[in-house]
């Protein structure tokens, strides 16, 4: 049993690539957590796509016993929490479930945009903040310069912030005593009823549901039955243990301690994220206050390249949802790609870790429709649909008006840059709210269209930037615009997998855009084929693609002309004849790079 005053509950909070995850490792290093030859890189990164990218993507858990100045042993609970916009909801869930938080900025980069974002969470959750100020070795490095602006744009004191390297150990041991001596012990109670906050779940193929919890109050013990007052499931406890990152056995799990149990629990689903478990008996009545639910901002389609592949897909993207609380997925079909499934997603990237996953751990090669937005479409009857899917879009007669999403971008970037910024936000149909300065960086404010931002505005922002930008956005409801469906036809059949929501004002270029990688792209056929854009009824956009042709006239040679043009005919009339029935033959990778258009 450990004492409440000897346990120390935290996460560690920064912007992507500051140093969240390799002060982590030598923290567990520095403690002994973990034998040094069982060390390695990014100990906490569990995937493989994790430390390929070297992002955090899953918010991990590690206990670490530190024997203090003061002659106690200190038990850290330590969560890394991700770096990356899209997985802000993974931190704000793991700020819950801890008490204090370390504030990592890069001594030479400074404060940046999702470091704001994600203090600001920590802020909301009461943490007591100790900012640490990384890289302090590099050359580049101004920690003065740093403290000021962290009291500048953040608000909060840092002149006894913690100076460390955490690539070479320096300062390591002063982070440690800073964790036990500036952030508070936990709070509860005991004797009270259980009360203990599912913090997160995955499957493991051996053990079944493992559950992520931190105890508020009472006792948890190996055999106890608990209950989860969210969906009411009763489960008998088969293990419970510590992460010091390998799973460790323990017999109780008291108020304060961050730990995991396994309890025969079959579906990830029957675990919410931010529910209550307490004990069958004598339990607590009240949950503690959960978290909201995330919401999807980005919807693709995801199909099979082989379409004898969909019971495959089914099952991996039903246990890849099993681990992600953040991913959603419903079945739908379409008459090019054949069945699939629409799924929701935080944000781009985490569109392309999902993806990466199901091809890599599951082995299914996929097709990825054009990513859209929700929008709402208000009907003449005064009633109110969301679409998740352009080729859905209801007869334009019935329609009222469209609103799309918008967001609020924060974009951090040096002075030399910002009109290039600023040049790339009006294009994209943006509204300028704010422009102040932080020292020579300045900070823009700017609403816009989510729909803008989704296809390709970070790598364009980064590249009008050469890479010093820092940008990150939060949701801010719905506007009115002049929004139209444009189609792509093809042999006159419309290919509902093209179909897009885009601007009145940028429908023809699109249109145009798309058709002519069209007809770079769909081989040739006996027959001419058009490849039009059309709004509605009315065409924006039109190439042709020429057929294929046979010298028919090649045996005649002299005699009368007659002769040649009754074959040409001929060939015209078999020709049109084929049109008519011929089917276009669309190949796989035509769809791929036509929906990679945003040149």
């Amino acid at each position: 049993m450990t004492e409440l005053s000897r346990i120390r509950n935290f996460s560690i909070v920064a912007h992507i690539d500051h140093g969240k995850s390799t002060l982590a490792d030598r923290l567990i290093q520095l403690t002994n957590t973990v034998a040094a030859r069982d060390m390695q890189e990014q100990m906490l990164d569990s995937m493989d796509i994790e430390r390929e990218r070297g992002i955090t993507i899953k918010a991990n858990t590690v206990r670490i016993e530190y024997p203090a100045k003061d002659g106690h042993t200190y038990i850290l609970n330590l969560i890394d929490t991700p770096g990356h916009v899209d997985f802000a909801y993974e931190v704000s869930r793991s700020m819950r479930a801890v008490e204090g938080s370390l504030l990592v900025v890069d001594a030479s980069q400074g404060v940046e945009a999702q470091t704001l974002a994600n203090v600001y969470q920590a802020i909301d959750a009461d943490h007591e903040i100790v900012p640490v100020l990384n890289k302090i070795d590099l050359p580049a490095a101004e920690p003065d310069r740093v403290r000021e602006q962290i009291e500048d744009v953040i608000g909060i004191d840092a002149s006894d912030a913690v100076e460390i390297s955490a690539k070479t150990g320096l300062g390591i041991p002063e982070v440690l005593e800073a964790i036990v001596t500036r952030l508070p012990a936990p709070t509860g109670d005991r004797d009270a009823p259980l009360k203990a906050m599912l913090v997160d779940s995955y499957y493991d193929a051996y053990l079944g549901v493992v559950v992520l919890i931190r105890v508020i109050d009472g006792v948890i013990r190996k055999g106890d039955r608990i209950k989860m007052l969210g969906t009411g499931g009763t489960y008998p406890v088969d293990r419970l243990g510590v992460f010091r990152p390998k799973m460790a056995d323990i017999a109780e799990l008291g108020p304060g301690e961050i730990g995991f149990l396994t309890a025969s629990i079959k579906q990830v689903r029957d675990t919410r994220v931010g529910d209550t478990i307490t004990h069958e008996r004598k339990g607590a009545d009240t949950p503690l206050p959960g978290f909201k639910p995330s919401q999807p901002v980005v919807f693709c389609g995801l199909f099979p390249v082989d379409s004898n592949d969909f019971e495959d897909l089914r099952d991996a993207i039903e246990k890849l949802a099993l681990n992600d609380a953040s991913f959603s997925h419903e079945m739908e079909t379409s008459a090019a790609l054949g069945f699939g499934f629409r799924c929701g997603f935080l944000g781009l990237l985490h569109l392309e870790v999902i993806r990466d996953r199901l091809e890599r751990e599951y082995g299914i090669e996929l097709i990825t429709t054009a990513p859209s937005v929700v929008y709402h479409v208000f009907l003449r009857d005064g009633t109110m649909q969301e679409l998740h899917n352009p080729a859905d879009m209801p007869d334009l007669t019935i329609v009222d008006h469209i609103e799309e999403p918008r967001i609020k971008a924060t974009i951090l970037v040096p002075d030399e840059y910002l009109g290039d910024v600023l040049k790339l936000c009006q294009d994209r149909r943006g509204i300028q709210l704010d422009l102040t300065y932080a020292g020579s960086r300045a900070m823009v404010v700017y609403d816009l269209p989510l729909n803008e931002v989704v296809f390709d505005f970070y790598d364009r922002l980064k590249s009008v930037t050469k890479g010093y930008a820092s940008f990150d956005y939060q949701m801010e409801g719905y506007r009115e615009d002049s929004l139209v469906k444009m189609q792509v036809l093809v042999n006159e059949e419309p290919v509902d997998a093209l179909s897009m929501m885009v601007h009145r004002d940028r429908a023809e270029q699109r249109g145009r855009a798309m058709c002519e990688k069209l007809k770079e792209l769909i081989p040739r056929h006996m027959f001419k084929i058009p490849i039009q854009a059309a709004i509605g009824g009315r065409v924006i956009a039109r190439e042709t693609l020429s057929a294929m042709r046979k010298d028919v006239t090649a045996k005649c040679y002299g005699g009368d002309a007659t002769r040649k043009k009754k074959l040409l005919e001929k060939q015209k009339a078999g020709k049109k004849k084929m049109r008519q029935f011929g089917k276009v033959e669309i190949p796989q990778q035509a769809f791929i790079s036509a929906l990679k258009m945003d040149g």
